[in-house]
């Protein structure tokens, strides 16, 4: 396993709609530790692949907070079955927007198909934080970011300012 590198907005990349797999296999399992890896390194509870520079459909998430007790879910090919009418209000992050967060308000719960690390077709029926969590990932995989939510003018005010730390970090200082 090893660590990579986080894809910070604005970047092209996370704004394009990731492919499906075809199949599973070591090399995919390999990935998706990576992507794990860096997630709880990051820290953070979700990571799409568009994220660490891989436009294909896969998420990890674990909302487990026992960092002794992890329990990851592998999402390949996550689709969303439905949602419910009832929403909830999270406050959202994501790891390439770094430092911003946002009250976000979505459908409370979700019903997914996906494949999971081995290969087996599975459906969850998730709510809660973990329901957030699988809808922000998602949008992911679509090119959409929980920004997308906001008001133009809460966007744009966000979007300034990552620009301006972007440009921050690629400085050269002697």
């Amino acid at each position: 396993m090893s660590k990579r590198k986080i894809v910070i907005e604005p970047d092209p990349i996370l704004r394009k709609k990731s492919e499906t797999l075809e199949k599973v296999d070591d090399e995919l399992r390999g990935l998706l530790d990576d992507m794990l890896e860096t997630m709880y390194s990051a820290p953070g509870i979700g990571l799409a692949a568009v994220q660490v520079g891989i436009l294909k459909r896969l998420i990890v998430i674990d909302i487990s907070k026992d960092k002794d007790k992890k329990n990851p879910l592998f999402l390949i090919n996550p689709e969303i079955i439905s949602k419910s009418k009832t929403s909830s209000i999270y406050e959202e992050g994501c790891l390439s927007l770094p430092g911003h967060y946002a009250e976000i308000e979505r459908p409370a719960e979700c019903h997914i198909k996906y494949i999971d690390y081995i290969g087996n077709k599975k459906e969850i029926k998730a709510k809660g934080l973990l329901s957030t969590c699988i809808q922000h990932e998602v949008d992911h995989l679509n090119g959409v970011l929980f920004i997308d939510h906001l008001s133009k003018l809460k966007k744009d005010m966000i979007l300034k300012k990552l620009v301006k730390h972007k440009k921050d970090l690629n400085k050269i200082i002697l």
